[in-house]
Protein backbone atom coordinates (compact mmCIF):
# COMPACT_ATOMS: atom_id res chain seq x y z
CA UNK A 1 0.00 0.00 0.00
CA UNK A 2 1.50 3.30 -1.03
CA UNK A 3 1.57 5.90 1.73
CA UNK A 4 2.32 9.31 0.33
CA UNK A 5 0.80 12.34 2.08
CA UNK A 6 2.51 15.70 1.28
CA UNK A 7 5.94 14.03 1.53
CA UNK A 8 5.41 12.48 4.96
CA UNK A 9 8.93 11.01 5.02
CA UNK A 10 10.41 14.47 4.45
CA UNK A 11 8.54 15.81 7.48
CA UNK A 12 9.85 12.93 9.58
CA UNK A 13 13.39 13.67 8.44
CA UNK A 14 12.97 17.33 9.37
CA UNK A 15 11.89 16.27 12.88
CA UNK A 16 14.96 14.02 13.25
CA UNK A 17 17.30 16.83 12.18
CA UNK A 18 15.71 19.31 14.57
CA UNK A 19 15.78 16.82 17.44
CA UNK A 20 19.52 16.35 16.83
CA UNK A 21 19.89 20.08 17.40
CA UNK A 22 18.14 19.80 20.77
CA UNK A 23 20.63 17.17 21.95
CA UNK A 24 23.63 19.45 21.51
CA UNK A 25 25.25 20.60 24.79
CA UNK A 26 25.00 24.30 23.86
CA UNK A 27 21.42 24.07 22.60
CA UNK A 28 20.04 26.50 25.18
CA UNK A 29 22.92 28.95 24.82
CA UNK A 30 20.77 30.85 22.34
CA UNK A 31 17.37 30.83 24.04
CA UNK A 32 15.58 32.57 21.16
CA UNK A 33 16.81 30.02 18.60
CA UNK A 34 16.15 27.08 20.94
CA UNK A 35 12.56 28.18 21.55
CA UNK A 36 12.00 28.51 17.81
CA UNK A 37 13.31 24.98 17.17
CA UNK A 38 11.12 23.50 19.91
CA UNK A 39 8.11 25.20 18.36
CA UNK A 40 9.01 23.87 14.87
CA UNK A 41 9.22 20.32 16.24
CA UNK A 42 5.84 20.69 17.93
CA UNK A 43 4.20 21.92 14.71
CA UNK A 44 5.75 19.14 12.59
CA UNK A 45 4.73 16.45 15.08
CA UNK A 46 1.25 17.92 15.11
CA UNK A 47 1.08 17.03 11.41
CA UNK A 48 2.86 13.66 11.38
CA UNK A 49 1.24 12.18 14.51
CA UNK A 50 -2.27 12.11 12.98
CA UNK A 51 -0.81 10.43 9.87
CA UNK A 52 0.68 7.70 12.05
CA UNK A 53 -2.76 7.17 13.58
CA UNK A 54 -4.43 7.05 10.16
CA UNK A 55 -1.90 4.51 8.87
CA UNK A 56 -2.43 2.33 11.94
CA UNK A 57 -6.23 2.53 11.67
CA UNK A 58 -6.08 1.75 7.94
CA UNK A 59 -3.93 -1.32 8.60
CA UNK A 60 -6.35 -2.50 11.31
CA UNK A 61 -9.33 -2.12 8.96
CA UNK A 62 -7.54 -3.97 6.13
CA UNK A 63 -6.56 -6.82 8.44
CA UNK A 64 -10.17 -7.21 9.56
CA UNK A 65 -11.39 -7.22 5.95
CA UNK A 66 -8.75 -9.80 4.92
CA UNK A 67 -9.67 -11.94 7.93
CA UNK A 68 -13.36 -11.80 7.09
CA UNK A 69 -12.68 -12.75 3.45
CA UNK A 70 -10.27 -15.58 4.23
CA UNK A 71 -12.44 -17.07 6.98
CA UNK A 72 -15.71 -16.18 5.24
CA UNK A 73 -16.79 -14.79 8.59
CA UNK A 74 -19.62 -12.26 8.49
CA UNK A 75 -19.75 -11.90 12.27
CA UNK A 76 -17.08 -9.17 12.29
CA UNK A 77 -18.92 -6.96 9.81
CA UNK A 78 -20.03 -4.57 12.57
CA UNK A 79 -16.44 -4.35 13.86
CA UNK A 80 -15.20 -3.49 10.36
CA UNK A 81 -17.90 -0.83 10.03
CA UNK A 82 -16.84 0.74 13.34
CA UNK A 83 -13.20 0.82 12.24
CA UNK A 84 -14.09 2.44 8.91
CA UNK A 85 -16.32 5.05 10.57
CA UNK A 86 -13.55 5.94 13.01
CA UNK A 87 -11.03 6.11 10.16
CA UNK A 88 -13.30 8.44 8.20
CA UNK A 89 -13.84 10.71 11.22
CA UNK A 90 -10.12 10.92 11.97
CA UNK A 91 -9.32 11.59 8.32
CA UNK A 92 -11.79 14.48 8.17
CA UNK A 93 -10.24 15.93 11.33
CA UNK A 94 -6.76 15.63 9.83
CA UNK A 95 -7.91 17.08 6.50
CA UNK A 96 -9.29 20.11 8.36
CA UNK A 97 -6.02 20.59 10.21
CA UNK A 98 -4.15 20.70 6.91
CA UNK A 99 -6.11 23.85 6.02
CA UNK A 100 -4.45 25.57 8.99
CA UNK A 101 -1.26 26.30 7.10
CA UNK A 102 -0.95 30.04 7.71
CA UNK A 103 2.19 31.41 9.32
CA UNK A 104 0.46 32.08 12.66
CA UNK A 105 -2.43 29.59 12.49
CA UNK A 106 -0.91 27.48 15.27
CA UNK A 107 -0.79 30.41 17.71
CA UNK A 108 -3.03 31.59 20.51
CA UNK A 109 -5.78 34.03 19.50
CA UNK A 110 -6.65 37.52 20.70
CA UNK A 111 -10.33 38.18 20.11
CA UNK A 112 -12.05 41.56 20.43
CA UNK A 113 -15.82 41.98 20.44
CA UNK A 114 -17.46 45.40 19.87
CA UNK A 115 -21.15 46.22 20.20
CA UNK A 116 -22.73 47.74 17.13
CA UNK A 117 -26.16 49.02 16.16
CA UNK A 118 -28.79 48.05 18.74
CA UNK A 119 -27.99 49.96 21.96
CA UNK A 120 -28.49 47.94 25.14
CA UNK A 121 -29.55 44.95 23.03
CA UNK A 122 -26.18 45.04 21.22
CA UNK A 123 -24.29 45.17 24.51
CA UNK A 124 -26.22 42.13 25.73
CA UNK A 125 -25.41 40.41 22.41
CA UNK A 126 -21.68 41.00 23.00
CA UNK A 127 -21.97 39.30 26.38
CA UNK A 128 -23.84 36.36 24.85
CA UNK A 129 -21.15 35.89 22.17
CA UNK A 130 -18.39 36.19 24.77
CA UNK A 131 -19.96 33.32 26.73
CA UNK A 132 -20.34 31.32 23.51
CA UNK A 133 -16.64 31.61 22.64
CA UNK A 134 -15.56 30.81 26.20
CA UNK A 135 -17.73 27.66 26.13
CA UNK A 136 -16.27 26.70 22.73
CA UNK A 137 -12.75 27.10 24.15
CA UNK A 138 -13.62 24.99 27.20
CA UNK A 139 -14.92 22.21 24.90
CA UNK A 140 -11.48 22.09 23.27
CA UNK A 141 -9.56 22.29 26.53
CA UNK A 142 -8.31 25.80 25.72
CA UNK A 143 -7.69 28.44 28.39
CA UNK A 144 -9.27 31.89 28.24
CA UNK A 145 -8.34 35.19 29.82
CA UNK A 146 -10.19 38.50 29.69
CA UNK A 147 -7.60 41.24 29.11
CA UNK A 148 -9.96 44.20 28.95
CA UNK A 149 -13.69 44.77 29.33
CA UNK A 150 -16.01 47.77 29.20
CA UNK A 151 -19.52 47.32 30.59
CA UNK A 152 -22.63 48.65 28.86
CA UNK A 153 -24.43 51.61 30.39
CA UNK A 154 -27.52 49.58 31.33
CA UNK A 155 -26.57 45.94 30.72
CA UNK A 156 -24.16 43.72 28.83
CA UNK A 157 -20.73 44.67 27.49
CA UNK A 158 -19.71 47.43 25.07
CA UNK A 159 -16.43 45.78 24.14
CA UNK A 160 -14.14 43.09 25.47
CA UNK A 161 -10.76 41.59 24.61
CA UNK A 162 -10.42 37.85 25.18
CA UNK A 163 -7.18 35.85 24.90
CA UNK A 164 -7.73 32.19 23.90
CA UNK A 165 -4.76 29.93 24.58
CA UNK A 166 -4.50 26.61 22.76
CA UNK A 167 -2.98 24.95 19.71
CA UNK A 168 -4.33 26.46 16.48
CA UNK A 169 -6.70 28.79 18.36
CA UNK A 170 -6.06 31.57 15.84
CA UNK A 171 -6.31 29.22 12.86
CA UNK A 172 -9.78 28.15 13.94
CA UNK A 173 -11.10 31.49 15.20
CA UNK A 174 -10.10 33.60 12.21
CA UNK A 175 -13.30 32.17 10.73
CA UNK A 176 -15.22 34.34 13.22
CA UNK A 177 -13.92 37.69 11.97
CA UNK A 178 -16.80 39.91 10.90
CA UNK A 179 -20.22 41.16 11.98
CA UNK A 180 -22.58 38.81 13.83
CA UNK A 181 -26.33 39.58 13.75
CA UNK A 182 -28.91 38.69 16.41
CA UNK A 183 -32.69 38.61 15.87
CA UNK A 184 -34.93 38.00 18.90
CA UNK A 185 -37.73 39.32 21.12
CA UNK A 186 -35.90 41.82 23.29
CA UNK A 187 -35.93 41.12 27.06
CA UNK A 188 -35.39 44.87 27.48
CA UNK A 189 -38.54 45.85 25.57
CA UNK A 190 -41.70 46.04 27.67
CA UNK A 191 -43.76 45.68 24.49
CA UNK A 192 -41.97 42.42 23.59
CA UNK A 193 -41.05 43.56 20.10
CA UNK A 194 -38.53 41.84 17.88
CA UNK A 195 -35.12 43.55 17.76
CA UNK A 196 -32.04 43.16 15.58
CA UNK A 197 -28.58 43.70 17.11
CA UNK A 198 -25.02 43.55 15.84
CA UNK A 199 -21.58 42.70 17.21
CA UNK A 200 -18.23 43.00 15.44
CA UNK A 201 -15.68 40.24 16.07
CA UNK A 202 -11.99 40.77 15.35
CA UNK A 203 -9.31 38.10 15.82
CA UNK A 204 -5.52 38.41 15.62
CA UNK A 205 -2.74 35.92 16.39
CA UNK A 206 -0.75 36.26 19.59
CA UNK A 207 2.88 36.35 18.44
CA UNK A 208 5.78 34.71 20.19
CA UNK A 209 8.51 36.68 21.96
CA UNK A 210 11.04 35.70 19.30
CA UNK A 211 9.05 37.52 16.59
CA UNK A 212 11.01 40.67 15.82
CA UNK A 213 8.86 43.80 16.11
CA UNK A 214 10.59 47.15 16.52
CA UNK A 215 8.65 49.15 19.12
CA UNK A 216 10.35 52.39 20.14
CA UNK A 217 9.62 53.94 23.53
CA UNK A 218 9.27 57.37 21.91
CA UNK A 219 6.44 56.01 19.74
CA UNK A 220 4.33 55.04 22.76
CA UNK A 221 1.97 56.99 24.96
CA UNK A 222 1.20 55.05 28.13
CA UNK A 223 -1.76 56.11 30.27
CA UNK A 224 -2.89 54.58 33.56
CA UNK A 225 -6.38 54.75 35.01
CA UNK A 226 -8.55 53.13 37.61
CA UNK A 227 -9.91 49.76 36.57
CA UNK A 228 -13.64 49.20 36.47
CA UNK A 229 -15.39 46.15 35.16
CA UNK A 230 -18.63 44.40 34.33
CA UNK A 231 -20.76 43.61 37.34
CA UNK A 232 -18.20 45.02 39.74
CA UNK A 233 -15.46 42.66 38.59
CA UNK A 234 -11.90 43.90 38.07
CA UNK A 235 -12.69 47.03 40.12
CA UNK A 236 -9.59 48.49 41.73
CA UNK A 237 -8.87 51.42 44.03
CA UNK A 238 -5.55 52.25 42.36
CA UNK A 239 -4.59 53.31 38.83
CA UNK A 240 -3.63 49.77 37.78
CA UNK A 241 -5.30 49.71 34.34
CA UNK A 242 -3.00 50.53 31.41
CA UNK A 243 -3.71 51.99 27.98
CA UNK A 244 -0.95 52.06 25.34
CA UNK A 245 -1.19 54.14 22.17
CA UNK A 246 1.24 53.49 19.32
CA UNK A 247 1.53 57.00 17.89
CA UNK A 248 2.78 56.19 14.34
CA UNK A 249 -0.11 53.80 13.59
CA UNK A 250 -2.77 54.99 16.03
CA UNK A 251 -3.20 51.45 17.38
CA UNK A 252 -4.52 51.45 20.97
CA UNK A 253 -4.41 48.50 23.37
CA UNK A 254 -5.39 48.34 27.01
CA UNK A 255 -5.61 45.91 29.90
CA UNK A 256 -7.26 46.10 33.32
CA UNK A 257 -7.58 42.42 34.17
CA UNK A 258 -4.79 42.30 36.79
CA UNK A 259 -4.44 44.29 40.00
CA UNK A 260 -0.79 44.80 39.14
CA UNK A 261 -0.08 47.72 36.83
CA UNK A 262 3.07 45.96 35.60
CA UNK A 263 1.16 42.82 34.60
CA UNK A 264 -1.48 44.89 32.83
CA UNK A 265 1.27 46.74 30.96
CA UNK A 266 2.89 43.47 29.85
CA UNK A 267 -0.44 42.14 28.55
CA UNK A 268 -1.23 45.41 26.75
CA UNK A 269 2.23 45.31 25.13
CA UNK A 270 1.64 41.71 24.05
CA UNK A 271 -1.61 42.70 22.34
CA UNK A 272 0.09 45.74 20.77
CA UNK A 273 2.85 43.55 19.39
CA UNK A 274 0.30 41.18 17.86
CA UNK A 275 -1.63 44.06 16.29
CA UNK A 276 1.58 45.56 14.87
CA UNK A 277 2.56 42.21 13.33
CA UNK A 278 -0.86 42.03 11.65
CA UNK A 279 -0.53 45.65 10.53
CA UNK A 280 2.95 45.13 9.06
CA UNK A 281 1.87 41.93 7.28
CA UNK A 282 -1.02 43.68 5.59
CA UNK A 283 1.16 46.66 4.76
CA UNK A 284 3.90 44.45 3.33
CA UNK A 285 1.43 42.55 1.18
CA UNK A 286 -0.04 45.84 -0.04
CA UNK A 287 -3.42 44.80 1.34
CA UNK A 288 -3.92 47.52 3.94
CA UNK A 289 -5.87 49.80 1.60
CA UNK A 290 -8.13 46.97 0.47
CA UNK A 291 -8.54 45.79 4.07
CA UNK A 292 -9.72 49.17 5.29
CA UNK A 293 -12.04 49.54 2.29
CA UNK A 294 -13.68 46.20 2.96
CA UNK A 295 -14.22 46.78 6.68
CA UNK A 296 -17.96 47.20 7.05
CA UNK A 297 -20.12 49.07 9.52
CA UNK A 298 -21.55 47.03 12.36
CA UNK A 299 -25.11 47.20 11.08
CA UNK A 300 -27.62 45.91 8.48
CA UNK A 301 -26.28 44.19 5.38
CA UNK A 302 -22.76 43.62 6.67
CA UNK A 303 -23.20 40.46 8.75
CA UNK A 304 -21.27 37.25 8.12
CA UNK A 305 -23.62 35.18 10.29
CA UNK A 306 -27.16 35.56 11.60
CA UNK A 307 -28.55 34.07 14.83
CA UNK A 308 -32.35 34.06 14.70
CA UNK A 309 -34.27 33.26 17.92
CA UNK A 310 -37.73 34.47 16.73
CA UNK A 311 -40.02 33.92 14.84
CA UNK A 312 -38.08 30.72 14.08
CA UNK A 313 -34.73 29.34 15.25
CA UNK A 314 -31.82 29.29 12.84
CA UNK A 315 -28.13 30.14 12.74
CA UNK A 316 -26.87 30.74 9.20
CA UNK A 317 -23.41 31.66 7.91
CA UNK A 318 -23.87 33.90 4.88
CA UNK A 319 -20.39 33.12 3.47
CA UNK A 320 -20.56 29.33 3.45
CA UNK A 321 -24.29 28.62 3.65
CA UNK A 322 -23.76 26.44 6.75
CA UNK A 323 -26.86 26.29 8.96
CA UNK A 324 -27.95 25.00 12.37
CA UNK A 325 -31.52 24.86 13.66
CA UNK A 326 -30.62 24.46 17.33
CA UNK A 327 -29.67 28.02 18.30
CA UNK A 328 -29.16 27.16 21.96
CA UNK A 329 -26.62 24.46 21.11
CA UNK A 330 -24.67 27.03 19.09
CA UNK A 331 -24.78 29.52 21.98
CA UNK A 332 -23.45 26.72 24.21
CA UNK A 333 -20.28 26.72 22.10
CA UNK A 334 -21.13 24.20 19.40
CA UNK A 335 -19.75 26.29 16.50
CA UNK A 336 -17.35 23.77 14.93
CA UNK A 337 -19.73 23.24 12.01
CA UNK A 338 -19.33 26.88 10.97
CA UNK A 339 -15.59 26.94 11.56
CA UNK A 340 -15.04 23.80 9.46
CA UNK A 341 -17.24 25.07 6.63
CA UNK A 342 -15.26 28.33 6.50
CA UNK A 343 -11.86 26.58 6.52
CA UNK A 344 -12.89 24.19 3.76
CA UNK A 345 -14.24 27.06 1.70
CA UNK A 346 -10.95 28.98 2.06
Amino acid sequence: MQRCIFDYSKKQEEIKQLEKETSKPDFWADNKKATSIIKQIKILKGITAPIDILIRETDNALELVELALSEKDNSITSEITEELEKLEMDYKSFELKLTLSGKYDGNNAIMTLHSGAGGTEACDWVEMLLKMYIKWAERRGFKTEIADILAGEEAGIKNVTLIIKGDYAYGYLRSEIGVHRLVRISPFDANKRRHTSFCSVDVIAEVEDEVDVDIKEDDLRIDTYRASGHGGQHVNTTDSAVRITHLPTGIVTQCQNERSQLKNKLTAMKVLKARLVEYRMREKEEEMQEYNKDKKKIEWGSQIRSYVFQPYTLVKDHRTGAEAGNVQAVMDGNIDKFIEAFLKMK
